[in-house]
């Protein structure tokens, strides 16, 4: 372990879980204590974060930092290893935040509420420990402590058929929790060494079979939770039901775990797989842009719409993870962050419209701008933000990820093209069904029965804070993408390297026939090798 003078992580995580643990004894019968308390030790955890990045983290390297490692249970071999580099950093953050400002969003929540806090402070206590994991098994028990406060949240906090939503939530999500399990005993008891250190593990020779199912395993365990098509379809049903602070953590964090382990796991970890894999990642991505969109046009649940076009969003990052290259890999980390601030917005701002009018079918709502300006101006920026107008980060994450697949030396002109329109469709389409949503609620007849002018109110201060505090980074990052980017460059730069340096050895094995026919998969320009290599051939 490296030496450090505070275990930082370690506070960091277990902060939320034992303040958690803490609920039942604080004496309040209305939950005004229990509300104040959990949202005090959601601020105290970031504050503690920002300060530990500030002072104790260097943005110039790319290796883990803040490293602690301490056995556990020895005799499963399971250690208390974790750690942070710049590809978990900015997740760190953004959980932080988004995890805080949900906290606040759920201020009118009486039903149960030492329970409620309970468990967001839990779950928020797991998301960190996903992102910070360096231990294999350490990293599969925070990923599934974090199912179970989501399902009880969605299960008795949701809507009308929340249960069936919670349900399908942590069928599809335990399901694919296997895989990791599967994967993980796979990778540490191959060769002659068993360890569950990921470190080791990605410096590991492992039977091309074997690497290939491993990733394969991944990819569906991530991609449930990404979520890619077809695995997809637990998310529009959870957030049409999940209450307002649920959605907001379900699209701001939640994916985003799913794409933070498939960079983590499958490019860096399992490089050789990855140059099979990853043509099969930008063709998914691509089908979950255009899908996704089209899917958000028949939707007249607000809420499920937001859905759908988090899905299409997710395919950029997709792309990007595909795209071998440092602009594409940054634009996809960067696009995940960007993701995750405007989806918490919609899906909270989409919380704040519910509350006055009781429905989020978006066919008996009308008019909506007249009695509510404020809301439909926040609203309006959130969706700007989301169809990547320039100016904000939405704009700079796509661009990024379509530079990056665009002059990528991996693939063959065709092949690249072909991404590049098919995944231009979706940002064609974003628009369309965003701005259609705004004159769905916003414009047109009012609704009789909503009783408009007697009854609903605009924004108030608490809820125009935390939506600041959604959108401000959101339009700072669009300007300045370096707020985000330098927390993370010098990692992208290591991933691309890491990626590609197997390039020269996989290109010079013959794939099937089928991949060949599938994929121009393509080429890599080496100066040590003749002009190019065609995979394929």
């Amino acid at each position: 372990m490296n030496a450090i003078e505070f275990p930082w992580l370690t506070a960091i995580i277990l902060l939320p879980l034992v303040a958690a643990l803490a609920i039942p004894l604080i004496p309040d019968k209305e939950g005004t204590t229990v509300r104040w308390y959990g949202l005090g030790v959601a601020i105290a955890d970031f504050a503690l974060m920002i300060y530990a990045f500030w002072y104790k983290y260097d943005f110039q390297s790319s290796r883990l930092q803040l490293v602690e490692n301490y056995p556990w249970v020895p005799q499963l071999g399971l250690h208390w290893a974790v750690g942070v580099d710049g590809l978990s950093m900015p997740l760190l953050l953004l959980t932080g935040l988004i995890n805080t400002l949900a906290i606040f969003a759920a201020w009118k929540v009486t039903i149960k509420p030492r329970l409620f806090y309970g468990l967001m402070l839990a779950m928020y206590s797991a998301q960190l420990g996903v992102f910070v994991a360096q231990d294999l098994l350490l990293f599969f028990l925070m990923w599934e402590i974090e199912l179970v406060p989501v399902y009880l949240l969605i299960s008795i906090w949701g809507g009308q058929n929340r249960r069936y939503a919670a349900t399908k939530f942590i069928l599809y999500t335990a399901a694919a929790s296997i895989f990791i399990l599967i994967a993980g005993f796979a990778m540490a008891f191959s060769g002659d060494t068993i360890t569950f250190d990921m470190a080791a593990l990605g410096m590991k020779e492992y039977p091309k079979t074997l690497e290939l199912l491993v990733y394969a395993g991944f990819l569906i365990a991530f991609g449930v939770k990404l979520p890619i098509f077809p695995l997809h379809t637990w998310l529009p049903d959870a957030h049409g039901e999940a209450s307002a602070p649920g959605s907001m953590i379900l699209a701001g964090v939640l994916l985003k775990m799913g794409g933070y382990a498939l960079i983590r796991f499958n490019v860096e970890m399992l490089p050789n797989a990855h140059v099979t894999f990853a043509p099969v990642l930008a063709v998914l991505g691509v089908v979950n842009i255009v899908y996704g969109a089209c899917c958000a046009f028949a939707q007249t649940n607000l809420k499920r719409r937001l859905a759908y076009s988090s899905i299409a969003h997710m395919g950029f990052v997709l792309i990007g993870i595909a795209s071998y290259t440092e602009l594409g890999i940054s634009g996809a980390v960067l696009q995940m962050v960007s993701h995750g601030l405007i989806a918490a917005s919609l899906f909270f701002l989409s919380g704040v419209t519910y509350d006055r009018t009781h429905t989020l079918m978006m066919d008996k709502m009308g008019g909506m701008a007249k009695v509510m300006p404020k809301t439909f101006a926040l609203f309006t920026i959130g969706s700007m933000a989301s169809l990547a107008l320039p100016g904000m980060s939405g704009f700079v994450g796509e661009l990024m990820v379509f530079l990056g697949i665009a002059t990528s030396d991996v693939y063959s002109s065709s092949f690249k093209v072909v991404v590049v329109l098919l995944s231009a469709v979706g940002v064609i389409l974003t628009p369309i069904y965003l701005l259609s949503m705004l004159r769905q609620v916003f414009y047109g007849e009012q609704s009789e029965e909503l009783h408009l002018d007697a009854v609903i109110s605009d924004v108030k201060p608490r809820e125009i804070f935390i939506t600041a505090c959604l959108l401000l980074p959101i339009i700072g990052i669009g300007f300045y993408p370096k707020l985000a980017t330098q927390t993370y460059d010098v990692k992208a730069v290591e991933l691309a390297a890491h990626a590609r340096q197997v390039l020269p050895v996989v290109a010079h094995q013959q794939p099937s026939s089928l991949y060949s026919r599938i994929f121009s998969a393509p080429t890599l320009a080496n100066s040590q090798v003749e002009s190019s290599i065609n995979i394929s051939e």
